[in-house]
């Protein structure tokens, strides 16, 4: 196996040793494990974050096949466990934290009160709103990046980010919705959550810039 030395060497070469130090003692939390979580996750700990929050209550199924990064050998698998395997092979030295739970008002602030940045990747829109507004309402001092929009084919350049207010960042189309129309493709998909990876970067970059 590669030793921690030799990838984290490579990695600042690749973007600099102030970048890489910052993206090591960064902490980012994930809520949803699905089509953008999943390639959320993953791009955060290719990138070199230092540590993954990741929490999600369902299992693999065979229809998440077609745009998130699980393997037929996952179905039927937690998708928490599922993910931290993946991470494991992709870069072994991202600390990876998972909890497979139901997100809820009841429970927002404890589990995601300590994190700074919390990416939002559920795929129902009500428990999109509940998490955007138990989080802005519960955790002040955390900025949330949301998924809004990304399902069908359509152009490539509608998926963008925007800053909603101080602490809310929105990803997508703003109005693709997967319950219509031709669903959710992968491209579209995974364009969204690297928009939400992108952001998440920038911030613990010091960037707040949409």
């Amino acid at each position: 196996m590669v030793t921690k030395e030799i990838l984290q060497e490579a990695l600042a070469k690749r973007i600099g040793q102030k970048a890489f130090e910052r993206l090591q003692q960064s902490a980012v939390a994930v809520a949803g494990l699905g089509g953008l979580g999943s390639h959320i996750a993953v791009m955060l700990a290719r990138s070199g974050v230092g540590k993954l929050f990741l929490v999600d209550f369902d299992t693999v199924d065979i229809s998440n096949l077609n745009r998130q990064v699980y393997r037929i050998n996952d179905i039927g698998r937690s998708k928490t466990e599922a993910m931290a395997e993946i991470i494991e092979e992709i870069n072994p030295y991202t600390v990876v934290e998972t909890l497979q739970t139901r997100v809820s008002t009841a429970n927002v602030g404890k589990l995601f009160g300590d994190y700074s940045i919390v990416c939002e990747a559920f795929d129902v829109a009500e428990e999109k709103a509940m998490l955007v507004n138990t989080l802005l309402e519960q955790c002040p001092n955390t900025v949330i990046i949301s998924g809004i929009g990304m399902a069908g084919y359509g152009s490539s350049n509608e998926i963008v980010t925007k800053q909603s207010m101080k602490r809310l960042y929105l990803c997508g189309d703003g109005h693709s919705d997967s319950g219509h129309g031709p669903g959710l493709t992968a491209p579209r998909v995974t364009l969204c959550a690297a928009h939400q990876g992108n952001m998440a970067l920038r911030l613990i970059m010091g960037e707040t810039e949409a």
